[in-house]
């Protein structure tokens, strides 16, 4: 991954597909992991045709739900902390799939608390689910 494109965050590594969601829900393959407040459920499968860019190798979805932080704007400033914290350490997923080839990444970031917290916090433990996850590509 190119230096300018390193701390990017782009349309095509958005999860938005339906057909997409639905399949990492399903559980087949889906694996899931935890680091209190952040659970990361993720499915590796091979590279589609629209993800042959670098930038579309790792798709991701930030969920909070409205069950956990009732209030929007607590929901957002959530969704920004993982997302800011994606955006500045997702070189550690990327630089193992560079390593397996041909795979594409779908991972949803889900909120498991009812608090907010610091952004320290929300960042370390993304990393954690970050090398965690890279450890177990195949």
């Amino acid at each position: 991954m190119s230096a300018c494109h390193q701390y990017s965050f782009k349309k095509e590594e958005r999860l938005c597909s339906r057909k997409l969601i639905d399949l990492l829900f399903s559980g087949k393959g889906s694996k899931s992991l935890a680091a209190f407040p952040l659970r990361a459920v993720y499915l590796e499968m091979p590279l589609q045709g629209e993800g042959r860019t670098e930038d579309g190798q790792v798709k991701i979805l930030i969920s909070v739900p409205k069950k956990h932080l009732r209030r929007a704007v607590e929901r957002n400033r959530v969704k920004r902390q993982i997302r800011e914290a994606y955006r500045k350490n997702k070189h550690l997923l990327y630089e193992r799939l560079s390593e397996v080839n041909e795979k594409q990444l779908l991972i949803a970031f889900i909120w498991i608390t009812n608090k907010i917290n610091p952004t320290e916090q929300v960042e370390r433990q993304l990393i954690n689910l970050l090398q965690r996850m890279s450890e177990r590509l195949e």
